[in-house]
């Protein structure tokens, strides 16, 4: 980034990122961003890495490393604690999210549990998607979760989807995000009960390789279905994606008891 009055080149600066996992892809995040850290690249106070055994290999790798931390716990625990705690805390978060390519779609589960403590007598649940979304690739999964991608073919696992696709030698026309909005806008034209939103997470690479999101975008996402539920039942589409792959859920909440 450069400050356009100054002309001087800015760092991003995180209070906490959170890695999600501590194994193999948990270890490459770390390791990337201590260096992106190293080459002034971003900052950070911590590197706050979940998982269930205290003992993982991030753990193992940087022993003395007084920014890398390790929260053992389940992840849709952590969150639970991590993330309604940032809520009550009321200010713009200053930290960011590093997902895991294999994990589930998380922070769509904690936006569910937060509507059904916010709506106890009401219907909330998951529900498919209204039609197949126009991409190459995708796959609607036992979870419930549609799995999407723009690829046809095997990435690179380090790729950062720059502007040139590595894989094809053209450029990168198309983005998820850009899809995703696209896909809300015609499940709203003529719908008796157009689908809202969307909540897109939008794991962006911001240092090194690794990509992320930040948190205040999963605050927001709370806020707005609290907003498009308040008054009435509600389909919020949620997304968690890069610009090549991602993870769709509808959340449904319904109209007091009845779905």
């Amino acid at each position: 980034m450069a400050d356009v009055m100054s002309g001087k080149k800015t760092t991003a600066a995180y209070r906490r990122i959170i890695i999600v996992g501590g194994g193999c892809y948990g270890s490459y995040y770390v390791r990337q961003l201590l260096r992106a850290r190293d080459a002034g690249a971003l900052s950070f106070d911590q590197l706050l890495v979940i998982d269930r055994h205290a003992e993982c290999p991030v753990a193992r790798s940087w022993p003395h490393e007084r920014a890398v931390q390790i929260a053992v716990s389940e992840w849709n625990l952590f969150f639970d604690e991590y993330l309604s705690d940032a809520v009550r805390a009321g200010s713009r978060s200053a930290d960011a999210i590093v997902p895991s390519p294999l994990m589930p779609h998380l922070m769509f589960d904690w936006l569910l549990r937060r509507a059904r403590a916010r709506w106890p007598e009401r219907a909330v649940e998951r529900r498919p998607l209204r039609r197949a979304p126009d991409v190459p690739w995708q796959r609607a999964m036992p979870s419930g979760s549609h799995v999407v991608s723009f690829a046809e073919w095997m990435c690179p696992v380090n790729c950062i989807e720059p502007a040139k696709c590595p894989v094809t030698k053209g450029p990168r026309s198309w983005s998820l995000p850009v899809a995703v909005r696209a896909y809300v806008e015609g499940e709203g034209a003529g719908q008796a009960s157009p689908l809202a939103g969307p909540v897109i997470f939008h794991c962006e690479h911001r240092a090194y390789g690794v990509g992320m999101f930040d948190t205040q975008a999963v605050l927001d996402g709370d806020a707005l279905v609290a907003e498009k539920a308040a008054d009435d039942a509600a389909d919020v589409l949620v997304a968690t994606v890069s610009h090549c792959h991602g993870a769709l859920d509808v959340l449904h909440v319904g109209r007091g008891h009845a779905a």
